[in-house]
């Protein structure tokens, strides 16, 4: 039983996982290590799940369910999805548990609907397979409603399937609905405080995930990620001291576990909420401690998103501009990772004079556009498509052109407000209707600016730019 050698979003192995009953019908001498890997896995700690899953398959070489384990470890529903390596992996593992024979119904029918996931290799196709996986896990939940980990494991599957364009949540309430009956039943259960936070991780439904949030790092003291979770609802609510806590926690966590990937993550939430309470000597502490570790690559896209998106945030929010125009994509970059150093550079340029530099820059976040749009990823496409309006609105306004700035910064603003932000980050370097706000306020319009600024509050709570300059709006106004 191979794992993969691509890059994974491993969380190293807390010494409190939380407590999980998974009924199942192998050996009782592996009970004990089958129901951690289970906790593991709902920690997304995806590489000592398969481990643990792998030793259980050895221990008992009848327990087909084991295989399902090892596959669905490669199954990481909330980040990128899987490469071809890791779905023919997951391939070969659900093919050995249906030759093995699964003894229940259940049993059976969690192994066929990951089987429909792991269908083809072809990472293009994981949203077609993601929604199908969805639909059999539909029908698992309702052949066994009384199931606590089979609903688990469903909701989950309609929190990564959630459309970003939906704003109104219906699969994020439709899960909820589902976890928090389990919630009251199983209070230590690490998946269910996980998953709940996930729903809730949005505008509208933030205030609700603020007692799964803090029940999550108590339930899983040690695991960076359940330190680190809390800090999405945090960072939707605005509470930069509580998402500078957990972060910090999370980040020393991970250190100490030697998971890169979750201290980097921790890290950007960290500069993220240091820059929005003021504390830019922090953030830059945290900038200087990200170079001190050495180049890092951007072929695991958790690392290089985190790695290249810290020293922007510092130097885009703080308007170093000097700063901004050396950034360079990290080697093997994402698309729309490669973008955001692009983007940097060409803002820098803008604001500084350089418009031909800008145009440039502008050229490569188009080219990393086009390579999005081939690779099949519609939603990063749009974001990258976003920081191309953004960085020609400020290369305009360069250039004498304010209209046309104002036109496509407002473009970019409605763009990315139609689209909800992933998990993989605490939200844009600046939000695009923020920036549509300050440059009003730079044009002289604070009657404009006030209420694109305010707008901008009530998507992303306690910007510092963004109340700073709403506040600048209200003293231009007139009565």
């Amino acid at each position: 039983m191979a794992t993969s050698n691509e890059p994974t979003h491993d969380h190293a192995a807390p010494e409190k996982l939380g407590t999980v009953h998974f009924e199942n019908s192998c050996a009782a001498a592996v009970q004990t290590r089958f129901e951690r890997a289970i906790a593991l896995l709902h920690s997304f700690a995806y590489t000592p799940a398969a481990k643990e899953f792998n030793a259980v398959a050895s221990e008992d070489p009848g327990c087909a369910l084991a295989h399902w384990g090892v596959a669905m470890s490669g199954f990481h529903q909330l980040w990128d999805p899987p490469g071809a390596t890791q779905l023919q992996l997951g391939r070969d593992e659900l093919a050995t548990a249906h030759r093995l024979g699964a003894r229940t119904a259940r049993e059976r029918e969690l192994i066929d609907a990951a089987a429909i996931y792991f269908s083809d290799t072809d990472p293009t196709h994981h949203p077609a397979r993601a929604k199908a996986y969805e639909r059999a896990m539909e029908s698992v939940a309702q052949h066994f409603p009384r199931d606590d980990e089979t609903q688990i494991f469903y909701a989950l599957a309609l929190v990564a399937t959630a459309p970003p364009a939906d704003h109104t949540h219906a699969n994020q309430k439709r899960a909820a609905d589902i976890l928090e009956p389990i919630y009251r039943r199983q209070p230590d259960h690490p998946g269910v405080a996980h998953y709940l936070i996930h729903a809730y991780d949005s505008s509208e439904l933030a205030s609700r995930g603020l007692a799964a949030a803090r029940a999550y790092a108590k339930i899983a003291p040690a695991a960076p990620h359940a330190l680190h979770m809390p800090s999405h609802i945090f960072t939707r609510l605005g509470l930069w001291d509580d998402s500078i806590q957990s972060n910090e926690a999370a980040r020393r966590a991970a250190h100490d576990q030697g998971d890169i990937g979750e201290e980097l993550h921790a890290m950007d939430y960290l500069t993220y909420a240091y820059l929005q309470g003021g504390h830019d000597a922090d953030a830059e502490r945290i900038v200087g401690e990200l170079h001190a570790m050495g180049p890092q690559l951007g072929d695991d896209f958790k690392v290089g998103y985190a790695a290249t998106a810290i020293p922007v945030r510092l130097a885009i929010e703080r308007s170093r501009w000097n700063d901004a125009g050396t950034f360079q994509p990290l080697p093997g970059s994402a698309p729309h990772v490669a973008a955001i150093a692009h983007w940097a550079r060409a803002l820098a340029h803008a604001h500084t004079g350089h418009a031909d530099l800008a145009n440039a820059d502008i050229k490569q976040i188009d080219a990393c556009e086009a390579q999005s749009r081939a690779h099949g990823s519609p939603y990063w496409t749009t974001q990258i498509g976003v920081l191309s309006k953004e960085a020609r609105a400020w290369t305009a306004m360069a250039s004498g052109h304010p209209d046309d700035a104002v036109t496509l910064l407002r473009a970019a603003a409605d763009a990315e407000d139609a689209l909800e932000k992933l998990p993989v980050t605490p939200g844009p370097i600046v939000p695009a209707r923020e920036q549509l706000g300050q440059l009003l306020l730079d044009l002289r319009r604070p009657k404009e600016a006030l209420p694109e600024l305010t707008r901008a509050l009530e998507g992303a709570p306690g910007r510092r730019a963004a109340l700073e300059a709403a506040n600048r709006a209200r003293t231009a106004s007139p009565s």
